[in-house]
């Protein structure tokens, strides 16, 4: 459930975008579950999910034939003022809008899967079974930890206080609207003071409401023995220090947490957009034709397959 809000993703630092928009905690459901840089090293599958949404697993078992020219029909599609050029509006609203697409097959695939009998509201203490029921099961040192340390009992908990909070006529129920937020609390401003919650338990280890710099780095990076600290651990804790800890007083109290996994002003399918036009707009015209996106074809679409696997879920788009 939580491996669902605790995304990696690292946020396109091009196009005079702040650097200090680099982290490890930032909550956009959005766009990707990959990080956009490794180590100053682009990935391209971050920018397939951006543009793709789910269908990117899709496309790369896809021969890349057909999946170019199945880039060139969503090109057409994104087109929409059918002038020939894609915009960066244009860009950007296409990926919010297969983000938003995800969103809604993920709560559509999850509410039959919890739901099976399709009730208008689905009771808490049926979710709770079937969700934790293995944990009678469990003996004392199973049920206080999973493989990645993480307690059921609090995950229970945590799940409780979400269904909680999203249940907001107070009937311990969720409708499928409800069940929606609960599942994706970053997408609603109302649910998001539960993800900060959230973040804080899981960060702050010594409970005392504030993230130290050591806590800080230590829930993106664990040195072995005798390893070299990376360089990105250090640029980490320069952001700490200069962009993360606003007041300076050498923690991170909640609002700042939330400034920096929420942040206020940062339009991420905006970054995305400007980054993909960086880097396919050939002759800097600030929008793109469909031949310069063919030509950047593995930027948008690419394709690991060894094999042709399977058509595409959406064939009838295609």
């Amino acid at each position: 459930m939580y491996k669902v809000l605790y995304i990696s993703l690292i946020i396109p630092i091009v196009c005079a975008l702040p650097k200090e928009e680099k982290s490890d905690r930032v909550f956009d459901r959005e766009l990707s579950g990959k990080e956009h840089y490794d180590n100053e090293i682009h990935n391209p599958e971050y920018d397939h999910e951006a543009f793709l949404g789910e269908e990117s697993k899709d496309f790369d078992q896809l021969p890349p034939e057909e999946s170019k020219r199945r880039l060139g029909i969503i090109v057409d599609k994104i087109d929409n003022n059918k002038d020939g050029y894609v915009s960066r509006e244009e860009l950007k609203d296409w990926i919010k809008f297969t983000q938003k697409r995800y969103i809604s097959e993920d709560t559509n695939r999850q509410w039959k899967q919890h739901n099976p009998e399709e009730k208008e509201a689905l009771p808490w203490d049926e979710y709770e079974k079937l969700v934790y029921n293995f944990v009678g099961s469990l003996d004392q040192a199973d049920l206080d930890k999973d493989g990645e340390g993480h307690s059921y009992r609090v995950m229970m908990k945590r799940d409780k206080r979400r269904w909680q909070m999203a249940d907001k006529n107070g009937d311990d129920a969720l409708t499928k609207e409800e069940f929606a937020k609960f599942l994706h609390p970053e997408e609603d401003e109302y649910m998001r003071d539960v993800v900060i919650q959230e973040t804080m338990e899981e960060i702050d280890k010594d409970n005392d409401g504030k993230v130290s710099l050591i806590e800080y780095i230590g829930d993106m990076y664990r040195a072995g023995e005798d390893e070299e600290e990376p360089d990105w651990v250090k640029s980490e804790r320069e952001q700490f220090n200069t962009y993360r800890d606003k007041d300076g007083d050498g923690f991170m109290d909640v609002e700042e947490v939330k400034n920096w996994i929420l942040p206020p002003d940062f339009d991420h399918a905006e970054a995305e957009a400007r980054h993909l036009i960086y880097e396919a707009d050939s002759d800097a015209d600030e929008q793109l034709t469909k031949e310069e996106i063919m030509d950047k074809y593995d930027l948008f679409v690419g394709s690991q397959a060894t094999d042709f696997g399977d058509a595409l879920a959406r064939h009838d788009e295609f």
